[in-house]
């Protein structure tokens, strides 16, 4: 009998739902997300409410993908992304290896400067947990309006043809996160691997008239176990560990 189990969320994703911020944005929006980019994870959208929008900026350009219930987008790795609350936008997030978008998987479009260490840039997105909500939600928000402005230069710059800002971000991006690899490998190796192999191992069983595997079958369910968290892009409901 081939026998491997894997006992996390199918295909060890993430999952979290948010509720895009309504604060009025830098260019006029009325409401909208912290730009950032994710190093090594893809992430979809599934929108259940509301109206609003997913600007996003790659090599390859600017593009405003519009968001309603009912759609579904999704982007790559290495794309920086913005939604925009055009009224009471609700998104269930689906994050490609589970447990990574918390483990630091994820750069905010910060100046330069703050882009320098990982020290600097940690204290530079903290929201600190032991104040009033009021205050959690001003440093939120300054964070993203921050975070906003740099995005739009580095569209800005994109768009005139100009490379570099663009460049050098990603590269800024991706020396802040080098050293946490070695723990990314592996939370994926426990994660995204295990359950392929799983899958390789059931497809196995079943070309070989082998189904006792399916007596290894069971189910599982969780709630969120916080509700309303500050995130980069609204409030959260999480779900840590699907």
């Amino acid at each position: 009998m081939v026998s491997a189990t894997y006992d996390g969320f199918p295909a060890a994703v993430g999952v979290s739902r948010l509720r895009v911020y309504d604060w009025p944005t830098v260019d006029g929006r009325p409401g909208g997300g912290t730009p950032h980019l994710h190093l090594t994870c893809g992430e979809g959208y599934v929108v259940t409410a509301g109206r609003g929008a997913v600007q996003t900026l790659t090599t390859s350009g600017y593009q405003e993908t519009p968001l309603k219930p009912g759609t579904v987008a999704w982007f790559t790795p290495g794309t920086i992304h913005r939604l925009v609350n055009e009224g009471g936008l609700e998104i269930t997030v689906v994050m490609q290896n589970s447990g990574l978008p918390e483990a630091g998987d994820a750069v905010l479009t910060l100046p330069p400067d703050l882009l320098t260490d990982a020290e600097t840039y940690a204290d530079a997105i903290r929201i600190p947990s032991d104040v009033p909500e009021a205050e959690q939600a001003a440093v939120a928000r300054a964070r993203r309006d921050l975070a906003t402005r740099r995005f739009l230069e580095l569209r800005d710059a994109t768009e005139s043809g100009d490379p570099k800002p663009l460049a050098e971000f990603q590269r800024a991006a991706a020396d802040l996160v080098r050293p946490l690899v070695d723990a990314w490998e592996r939370r994926w190796r426990d994660g995204a691997r295990a359950a392929t192999s799983a899958t390789a191992a059931h497809l196995a069983a079943l070309r070989d008239k082998d189904e006792r595997y399916l007596t290894e079958a069971r189910v599982a369910a969780t709630g969120p176990t916080a509700r309303g968290r500050f995130g980069m892009c609204g409030r959260l409901d999480v779900y840590p560990g699907i």
